[in-house]
């Protein structure tokens, strides 16, 4: 099945893929922390989304769309743009890059996540695997 990015059905992809890839649950093994994923509207991107993650030691405890990110505390919101996310999903933007750049925004401990940055690329690895076809 191919699902579009993004979407709830391509959320519900990335929470299949995350909790069935080992190579994701070996390097995330330590990793605590669940995030929402902000998107900012622009080009074909009408509106703001928020997407939620429950990542706790190399597995997806579960996801949600939001309508707004003060729905859920999470311990990190990394907010882009639309065509910042949909290049880094597509592997056109190196997230770390985009991190130090401020093209992806980070709110969080900064230590925790650059600690995590074999987990931070795995997770992006998942990400442009199952993304096939983009709004």
């Amino acid at each position: 099945m191919s699902v579009i990015f993004p979407s709830m059905d391509w959320l519900n992809e990335l929470d299949a893929k995350l909790n069935s890839d080992e190579r994701y649950a070996g390097i995330a093994k330590n990793w605590e922390g669940d995030m929402i994923i902000q998107i900012e509207p622009e080009g074909n991107l009408k509106e703001r989304r928020f997407y939620y993650l429950d990542l706790w030691h190399g597995k997806c405890r579960g996801v949600a769309e939001l309508k707004d990110a003060s729905e859920k505390k999470a311990a990190f919101v990394l907010k882009a743009t639309y065509e910042n996310i949909k290049r880094i999903v597509t592997g056109k933007l190196d997230p770390m890059q985009a991190m130090m750049t401020r093209k992806l925004v980070v709110q969080g401990n900064m230590a925790v996540m650059m600690r995590s940055v074999p987990t931070v690329l795995d997770f992006v690895r998942c990400t442009r695997e199952i993304t096939n076809e983009i709004l």
